[in-house]
C-alpha cells in the first residue's frame, strides 16, 4: 500500500466495488475489525478456551460441555434481545461507531476476565463467557451495519469477502501466538493448566490494538433521525421487527431465506462451539495438535471466503446458493454412500 496507487484524495473509478466519495483506507479499516475479533472466535470460542473450560475449568464433568453450550446459548439469546433497541439507538442517533466501540472495550474486559479461570471457576467463567460473547455477538452486527455505506449493493458480496478473508488472516495470527506461548510453556517446564489462561490476555490484547485502527479511520457517515423521540425508541424497535416479520411473511422467497440463514448459523454454531472439545475429548488430540487443525480450517476458510465472494458477485445470489447447495448435498450423499459401503463391507 505504497505510492500513488493508495493515493486517498483520488475519487473512486466507475467500475469500482466502492460508493462514491468511499476512500480505500476506510475499507481497510472496516476488514480491520473482523482482523481483530477474529481472535475471539478463534482462540476462545474455539481452539482453546473451550476445551480448558470442559476439561480444567469443570473438570471434565459429565455435563461440563452441557454447561459450555448453555452459556453460549444464553449469550445468543440476549444479543437478540438487545439487539433491536441498540440498532434503533444507533439509528436515531447515528452512533453506530460508538455503540461499537462500547461493545468492543466490553468484549476486551470479559475475554481478559477469563485469564483469571481456574479448576472449579465455573460461576466466574460463565458470567465472563456471557458477557464476552454477547459483546462480540453486538459488534460483528455493528460493524455489518457499515458495509451499506461502503460499498455498491452489486459488490456487496466482493467487498465482504474482504473483510471475511482479512479476518481469517487476522484469526490465525491470534492462533499461531497463542500456539507458540503453550509450546513455549510447556518445553519450558509449565502445566497446560498455567499456561493456557495467559492466552486470553494475548487474544484481548491483539483485539483492543487492532481495532483501534477501525476506530481512528472509520466514519459515520448516517445522518441522526432525530424525529423520534427517545423514550420511544425502544417501542419503535420492536414495532419495526414486528412490521418487518410481516413484511417477510408475505415474501415466501425472503421468509425461506431467513430460514436457510437460521439454519446455517445453527450448524455453524455447533461446529465452532464443539470442534476442539469433540478433537480433543473424544479423538485424543493434544491442544498443539487441536490448534494447529484449527489453523489449516482458517488457511482453507480463507480462501473460500475470498474468492466465493467474487463469484457470488459475478454468477449471482440465487444462483450461487443453488450451486453451492448442490455441492453440499452430493458431499453428504457421497459420505453416506461411503460409510454405508464400510459398514456392510
Amino acid at each position: 500500500m505504497t505510492g500513488s496507487t493508495y493515493d486517498e484524495s483520488m475519487p473512486t473509478m466507475n467500475n469500482s466495488p466502492l460508493l462514491p466519495g468511499v476512500k480505500r483506507s476506510e475499507v481497510f479499516a472496516w476488514a480491520m475489525f473482523d482482523f481483530a475479533n477474529s481472535g475471539y472466535t478463534t482462540v476462545v470460542l474455539t481452539a482453546v478456551f473451550s476445551t480448558y473450560f470442559v476439561g480444567i475449568v469443570a473438570g471434565n464433568a459429565a455435563w461440563a460441555t452441557l454447561l459450555w453450550v448453555s452459556s453460549l446459548s444464553t449469550s445468543y439469546l440476549i444479543s437478540m434481545l438487545l439487539m433491536p433497541a441498540i440498532g434503533a439507538w444507533c439509528d436515531r442517533h447515528a452512533k453506530k461507531k460508538r455503540a461499537l466501540l462500547m461493545s468492543t472495550i466490553l468484549c476486551v474486559i470479559g475475554t481478559s476476565a477469563l485469564g483469571w479461570s481456574g479448576p472449579g471457576d465455573l460461576a466466574w467463567s460463565v458470567f465472563w463467557i456471557v458477557v464476552s460473547n454477547v459483546a462480540f455477538s453486538l459488534g460483528e452486527s455493528l460493524i455489518a451495519a457499515f458495509l451499506p455505506e461502503l460499498a455498491k449493493p452489486e459488490s456487496m458480496g466482493k467487498v465482504s469477502s474482504w473483510g471475511w478473508a482479512w479476518g481469517y488472516v487476522g484469526g490465525m495470527l491470534a492462533l499461531a501466538i497463542c500456539l507458540f506461548w503453550i509450546i513455549h510453556g510447556i518445553h519450558s517446564g509449565y502445566t497446560t493448566t498455567q499456561v493456557v489462561p495467559q492466552t486470553m490476555w494475548i487474544t484481548a490484547a491483539i483485539f483492543l490494538l487492532s481495532s483501534s485502527y477501525t476506530f481512528w479511520r472509520l466514519p459515520e457517515r448516517a445522518s441522526p433521525q432525530l424525529s423520534i423521540e427517545s423514550t420511544r425508541f425502544l417501542q419503535k424497535a420492536w414495532n419495526d421487527l414486528v412490521e418487518a416479520l410481516k413484511w417477510a411473511k408475505d415474501r415466501p422467497s425472503f421468509t425461506q431465506l431467513l430460514k436457510c440463514i437460521t439454519l446455517y448459523q445453527a450448524g455453524v454454531s455447533v461446529a465452532i462451539t464443539v470442534a476442539a472439545i469433540y478433537a480433543e475429548g473424544e479423538m485424543g488430540m493434544s491442544k498443539q495438535d487441536t490448534m494447529l487443525l484449527i489453523f489449516l480450517l482458517n488457511i482453507a476458510a480463507l480462501i473460500g471466503a475470498w474468492g466465493l465472494g467474487w463469484i457470488q458477485d459475478r454468477i449471482g445470489h440465487i444462483q450461487f446458493d443453488q450451486t453451492l447447495s448442490e455441492a453440499i448435498v452430493q458431499c453428504i450423499l457421497e459420505n453416506v454412500v461411503v460409510n454405508t459401503t464400510q459398514v456392510i463391507g
